[in-house]
């Protein structure tokens, strides 16, 4: 049979293919990129080559190559054969083109391509572009135009760039720049100006090497408001060539792509953008979905406009901030639109992962944000986003891990920080989260979720004074949920009930007050802290009129963790032990698999119990959660007067060691930064 192959040149046919073909796939994969053909072409030559492979030895097998043209190889006599003729000659052609191969590829490995130790030299930071309009309300567009070309950036996967949160401290005149640079871990710097007038637009920028403060790179673009969409693009691509960092075929067309022909749609995007990236805010996120759909009236064919809108009208409904709107399904619908109009747009994979961790299909998140992944190498938000994923499945290692690595590319998100501190806390791990805390307060003093966090984490472990020290100095803000709900715990401990009552009640009398994710236990907590403090008059009534709000809500809206246990804590105000018994029952339920809302309704349900004297099922149900890797409040345990009748049971004294031990150990367990 080897000699048949032989003697019919199958072997040199073989050889000659594979030749050939190498070099043809190299030539797709280097060459294709830089003249912009899409990935798609590269794999169907792939593809094409593998499937042929077999044909051509077919062909080999049965003709002959003869002056006379092809023929089959039984017809022909041996003399014939062009390729017995020449078979030395043949043998130097493929040769040839095995070695032209191999330098193509050593061309590619060696040349083109950068060692790994020099990626440092591609990394950058974005700073706040400044606003020269006329127009302070024009602010929104000079950030917008930052953010979309730091978006793009994050495309690129052979930059490292930082997100635009660790950058926002730097607006203005920032100063020395080689501090800067070394600061946020970055060699370069792009600084850049927008002004707007009418609809002219001038964009100036430059990009600047940070350690000798040389100039790399600048340009000033005067466009009209119907000529800016592609300057993003444009202004990203010089950079990454200017940093000598490759781009493949699908990053060039990304960072070419013009999200919409609609120079008004795009300002309406920009608008949202603007709220959906500052500070978490009610007001501010239904303003942002506002403009989000104005963009896609505007241009229904905007594919990011409809994913952020998705992004926005989830987290809204996910935080309980409209409860009555129904923005889950519009976010459900959004998303898919996005995915419609643009499967390949990293954005449209943000979309999807964001609605399918909000209804709690983690493996599908997962999937959604890896592939967002794919398409934003360099971005903290999809790192981040992940981490939340692990830490509602009830991954918290893996959720710690993965926050930290969004923190690493963003070192100066308030958010990251708190969400890893969150993680930390869930398992007692109080110290490491004040490591952490104390570096993010360093680089923002005075944030009140931070300083609240950390008064928490000394909460956690039954450190009254040490969170005293923290919060006595800090005003009671009805405005900021996270310190308002610290300060008041901190209050009910100390069985100062004067303040909780005070707070409460200025909350609730806000004029702009409304029934939401934050705000639910406001009535409970009243009424127990006005009874505590001996007013039953006072605390019938609130329970009264919670219990009529709560459970109107409920009527509309269905069954909600938060909404079911705050009405079983004030069924439980009430007396109505069987009540409280079946709410508390229904919340835990409704948290499904979502690990942090179910050991926070099996929490609230223990304290419910207590409350409505059902002594025997709550002493089992503390019981049940001192044996739970999450970790309770000590101050809580200690403290607080809904146990003030139980802490002298066997089984109460049992669980708070538990509890106690759980937290030391974990401490030992501590992740600094």
């Amino acid at each position: 049979m080897l000699l048949e192959l032989q003697r019919r040149n199958v072997h040199r046919a073989a050889l000659f293919y594979a030749g050939a073909a190498w070099l043809l796939v190299q030539i797709a994969t280097q060459v294709f990129p830089f003249f912009d053909i899409p990935n798609e072409t590269v794999r169907i030559v792939v593809i094409a080559v593998v499937i042929g492979f077999p044909f051509a030895m077919l062909f080999s097998w049965f003709y002959e190559w003869t002056p006379q043209g092809i023929k089959l190889e039984s017809e022909i006599d041996r003399s014939e054969s062009v390729t017995r003729q020449t078979g030395k000659t043949m043998d130097r052609w493929i040769i040839a083109v095995l070695a032209l191969a191999v330098v193509l590829l050593l061309t590619d490995r060696l040349a083109l391509r950068k060692p790994a130790a020099a990626s440092a030299d591609k990394s950058i930071a974005v700073l706040p572009f400044e606003n020269l309009s006329a127009d302070a309300e024009n602010a929104y567009f000079a950030t917008g135009i930052q953010d979309e070309i730091l978006t793009r950036l994050a495309k690129v996967g052979a930059l490292h760039v930082t997100s635009r949160t660790s950058t926002a401290e730097y607006s203005g005149h920032p100063g020395n720049l080689k501090e800067i640079a070394a600061r946020l871990g970055v060699a370069h710097i792009l600084e850049g100006s927008v002004q707007k007038v009418g609809n002219k637009v001038r964009i100036n920028v430059q990009l600047i090497r940070a350690a000798d403060d040389t100039h790399l790179w600048g340009e000033i673009y005067d466009r009209g408001t119907d000529d800016i969409l592609g300057v993003q693009g444009e202004v990203a691509t010089a950079i990454a060539q200017t940093l000598d960092a490759r781009l493949s075929g699908e990053e060039r067309q990304q960072l070419a792509r013009k999200p919409t022909l609609n120079p008004a749609a795009y300002d309406a995007y920009l608008r949202g953008l603007e709220g959906h990236k500052a500070a978490f805010s009610p007001v501010l996120l239904r303003a942002a979905s506002e403009n989000f759909a104005e963009a896609v009236r505007l241009d229904p064919g905007f594919a990011q406009a409809w994913a952020y809108k998705s992004i926005v009208d989830g987290l809204i409904h996910f935080n309980r901030l409209d409860l009555d709107s129904g923005r889950l399904e519009a976010s459900r619908s959004e998303a898919a639109k996005a995915m419609e109009l643009a499967p390949e747009a990293a954005e449209s994979w943000l979309a999807r992962g964001y609605l399918l961790y909000r209804t709690l299909d983690f493996d599908g998140a997962r999937t959604a944000f890896a592939e967002a992944g794919q398409r934003l190498p360099n971005s903290a938000e999809v790192f981040g986003a992940r981490g939340l994923v692990e830490r509602r499945a009830g991954h918290y290692e893996r959720s710690i891990e993965l926050l930290q690595q969004a923190i690493a590319l963003d070192p100066g998100n308030i958010s990251f920080v708190s969400m890893l501190v969150q993680s930390l806390s869930i398992l007692g791990r109080t110290a490491a989260s004040r490591i952490w805390l104390d570096r993010g307060l360093a680089l923002n003093p005075g944030n009140a979720v931070l300083i609240s966090q950390k008064a928490g984490s000394y909460l956690d472990e039954g450190d009254i004074e040490s969170a005293g020290r923290l919060l006595d100095s800090q005003p009671l803000d009805i405005e900021s949920g996270w310190m308002m709900s610290v300060k008041l715990s901190l209050a009910t401990v100390r069985r100062d009930f004067s303040t909780v009552i005070a707070g409460y009640r200025a909350a609730l009398a806000a004029p702009d007050f409304e029934l939401d994710g934050g705000t639910l236990d406001y009535y409970p907590l009243l009424g127990w802290s006005q009874r505590w403090q001996g007013d039953e008059k006072a605390a019938t009534a609130t329970f009264k009129e919670g219990l009529a709000r709560i459970a109107d809500l409920r009527e509309r809206l269905g069954g909600d963790s938060i909404l079911q246990a705050s009405l079983a804590m004030i069924e439980a105000g009430l007396g109505d032990s069987e009540a409280a018994r079946r709410d508390a029952r229904l919340a835990v339920e409704s948290a499904g698999n979502d690990q942090i809302a179910s050991f926070a309704t099996r929490d609230a349900q223990t304290s419910i119990l207590a409350l409505a004297g059902l002594r025997d099922e709550a002493l089992d149900a503390l019981g049940a959660l001192a044996d739970d890797p999450t970790a309770q409040n000590l101050a809580d345990l200690r403290l607080s007067p809904i146990w003030d009748g139980y802490r002298d049971d066997p089984r109460f004294k049992q669980a708070l060691a538990k509890a106690e031990a759980k937290i030391a150990r974990q401490n030992q367990a501590t992740v600094a930064p």
